[in-house]
């Protein structure tokens, strides 16, 4: 049976994840499953619906801005930190459910039994901060204007390929086919411009245009509004007191402070130093180095500043060494799976990383969709129509990295990498690694647009060197590191792939054949594979949560096993530090990390 049509069969016959009978109206939308929250419903569970209203929360972010538009965000300069809190997006998610979104804008949703299309109906009391209706037009010009001016999001996109107005308050996307029945949801995150102040004019007169950055600070409908701004200095919200969605249930105990402050630096040591002297109020820790050393100042042993981490339950992630398998030296997996053993991960987990990582052993890492031992079931009976296309470990071996630690150990690897590179037709002479027709040298290099992996690179380049090879490090700025990837003009990056506890849709970018020639995409590798193309489609095209479980983890086999990255290492939760003057509520929403500043409030003034 087809997957549209297992979909409309499940649908058809009711049960968990049936989609509402055609011209039916629902709150929210649920992948696989029935929502958490009924319609009339107040408030999500893991607010405080009486948090107090008020205060400032001072973070710091790291570079420079120059833009206020979301619609270039990631194509065209630098988007401003916190500018999503101008805007509000047709749904919302709950951060206690696994897949779930519920009305914001578009106050209920609609689709048949095949997926093919969903209308949304929008709030009749949704305004802009102009006092404006948000109506159908907007979310249509929003809709053009994201697809037109962004690849990445015209990618997730891609699918959708009509809106109209089809009711006074109602908006209708079209499909380009049954069957996927994570579109309503993708579409429902769509953030919502205003149509009618994107084609008017600025204080000087001039047009706006919505395919350039901006520095006009934007009209928006969200809970907070710029109020002030130095370009690449500070960015200052301030809290819309008449906010037009304060009381709806998806929205209560959330938006509590009344500033939020984004100071920018370019120096990371100068930012802790500013979090230290108390001129920040947050910090989300990102170096080992600092979490393990660097918390020894007086406020944090008089517990002035608390010190808190937020495990990682709503997310997936691989973070790699990856390979542009582009290049001809990359084409073959076992030259890659080389680079693997060169990696002596327990050395420098314990000399530059304190300890403190573990390794990552799947593209879904951290949760139920990572795969492990051999496959069975239902896996094991999508991988083997596939098995002359998939490395043949996929069905004999649970996947494994190389395990270091010690002197033997590190030279056993490396005596096993070399024997790998043999069979890729590398040999060593004269000290060399090189190739073993040609004679010609093998060079890598490791391109990087953040200075802090030097390091780290710095630390795996003498294993490689021992190898033979020939290791350069290019640092770059973040412009021309942009460039290279898009004109895929590298050796090797660090790069990383968030994924969702429902992956879907966007797949297809990280991995997918057509992918792989579209500049911008997640596709870095450079991947064309007939199975994991093939994988992808299972996972799209899913009916129901285990199918899409068990599709999710033979793709993940045939990742791994191809050996497309060297997976680096996570440490399983967020990292914080705050000044005590901040409260959350308890229980947190299992999926949410630490939601700040979303759900917290001022405890003191």
């Amino acid at each position: 049976m087809a997957a549209a049509a297992r979909v409309a069969a499940r649908a058809q016959a009711g049960g968990p994840g049936a989609a509402a009978p055609a011209g039916a109206w629902r709150h929210g939308t649920s992948l696989f499953g029935g929502l958490k929250y009924p319609a009339d419903f107040r408030h999500f569970d893991y607010v405080n619906p009486a948090a107090p209203k008020g205060g400032t929360v001072r973070q710091g972010a790291f570079g420079t801005f120059d833009n206020f538009n979301p619609a270039v965000a990631g194509v065209k300069g630098d988007l401003a930190a916190g500018i999503d809190f101008a805007f509000d997006t047709l749904t919302t998610a709950a951060l206690d459910e696994v897949s779930s979104e519920y009305g914001l804008i578009g106050e209920a949703v609609r689709y048949p039994a095949d997926f093919s299309r969903a209308s949304f109906r929008l709030r009749a009391e949704a305004r802009w901060h102009d006092g404006k209706p948000i109506t159908p037009d907007d979310v249509i010009f929003s809709f053009t204007a994201f697809k037109k001016n962004n690849p990445q999001i015209a990618a997730y996109y891609r699918r959708v390929v009509r809106a109209e107005q089809t009711g006074e308050r109602e908006v209708t996307f079209t499909f380009d086919a049954p069957g996927v029945r994570e579109l309503p949801q993708i579409i429902g995150q769509l953030t919502v411009l205003p149509k009618h102040w994107w084609e008017g004019r600025d204080a000087a007169g001039k047009p706006r245009d919505v395919a350039h950055t901006s520095l006009e600070p934007p009209l928006g409908s969200g809970p907070y509004r710029i109020a002030a701004f130095e370009a690449d200095r500070n960015v200052v919200y301030r809290r819309v007191p008449d906010y037009w969605a304060k009381d709806l249930p998806v929205v209560v105990g959330t938006s509590n402070f009344d500033e939020l402050r984004y100071e920018y630096f370019r120096d990371a040591t100068v930012e802790f130093e500013a979090f230290k002297a108390g001129d920040l109020d947050w910090r989300t820790e990102n170096s080992s180095l600092d979490w393990a050393t660097g918390y020894g100042f007086p406020a944090v042993l008089e517990k002035r500043v608390v010190r808190e981490e937020f495990p990682v339950r709503n997310m997936g992630t691989m973070q790699a060494f990856a390979f542009n398998i582009r290049r001809e030296k990359f084409r073959d997996p076992r030259l890659r799976r080389a680079f693997n053993f060169a990696l002596n991960f327990e050395d420098l987990n314990r000399v530059l990383f304190y300890g403190q990582y573990h390794r990552i052993a799947s593209y879904f890492d951290g949760t139920e969709l990572a795969s492990s031992g051999l496959p069975q079931g239902q896996e094991l009976q999508l991988l083997e129509p596939l098995r002359a296309q998939v490395p043949p470990e996929v069905f004999t071996k649970a996947y494994w990295n190389p395990v270091g630690g010690g002197d033997e150990a590190e030279r056993a690897n490396l005596l096993e990498a070399t024997r790998l590179f043999a069979e890729a037709g590398f040999v060593v002479r004269d000290l060399k690694l090189v190739d073993a027709k040609t004679g010609e040298p093998f060079a890598v290099e490791f391109l990087i647009g953040e200075p802090a992996l030097e390091r780290v690179i710095l630390y795996y380049r003498q294993a490689l060197e021992r190898l033979g090879m020939t290791v350069a490090v290019r640092a770059v700025d973040a412009v021309q590191y942009v460039n290279r990837l898009r004109d895929w003009d590298f050796d090797i990056v660090v790069t990383n792939w968030i994924q969702s506890l429902s992956p879907g849709n966007e797949q297809r970018d990280y991995w997918g054949s057509r992918a792989a020639d579209e500049a911008g995409s997640r596709n870095i590798v450079g991947i064309k594979n007939p199975a994991v193309d093939a994988l992808i489609e299972r996972i799209v095209f899913a009916g129901s949560r285990e199918e899409l479980v068990a599709a999710t983890r033979a793709l993940d086999r045939v990742l791994l096993w191809n050996h497309y990255v060297v997976p680096q290492w996570d440490a399983g939760a967020e990292w914080t530090a705050r000044w005590d003057r901040f409260a959350h509520p308890a229980p947190m929403p299992k999926y949410a990390l630490s939601a700040f500043p979303v759900i917290w409030w001022a405890s003191l003034p």
